[in-house]
């Protein structure tokens, strides 16, 4: 049974090995393209404007930046996570008394990580005055 477990293991972190290397693989690709059209519009003489750049996605727009609304955001992911987890822990409590402390203990660390960042997105929202939309 301890090699089953330690496969499983293995194929697990695998699996979230290849989709990080697959997603880092994905971005370079994308900005090598997103290079590689610039320097030809260069090469051909064609005029480069503020707005073509942009749909190129070579100049990055901040205007919309919120930190406050993505702490929230984070936060409205995170919280029910940690009910999820709390509810996972005692159907595992079941089997196994210690799994069920061991995932408590996760989702308690879930749930206070998505309260901070629901404080984080309270302090931070002082910061914006909506009349101005800033």
């Amino acid at each position: 049974m301890e090699i089953d477990v330690g496969l499983s293991a293995l194929a697990f972190w695998g699996f979230i090995a290849t989709v990080v290397v697959a997603g880092v693989w994905e971005n370079i690709r994308k900005r090598d393209t997103k290079h590689e059209t610039l320097r030809r519009m260069i090469e051909s003489g064609q005029p480069l404007d503020e707005n073509l750049l942009k749909q190129l996605g070579l100049i990055e727009t901040v205007e919309n930046d919120r930190p406050d609304r993505a702490f929230k955001i984070s936060a409205l992911w995170l919280l029910p996570i940690s009910v999820g987890l709390a509810i996972l822990a005692i159907f595992l409590g079941y089997i196994e008394q210690d799994a069920r402390t061991a995932v408590l203990g996760v989702s308690a660390l879930t749930a206070c990580i998505g309260i901070g960042a629901w404080i984080g997105g309270m302090i931070t929202s002082r910061w914006y005055d909506d009349k101005r939309g800033r």
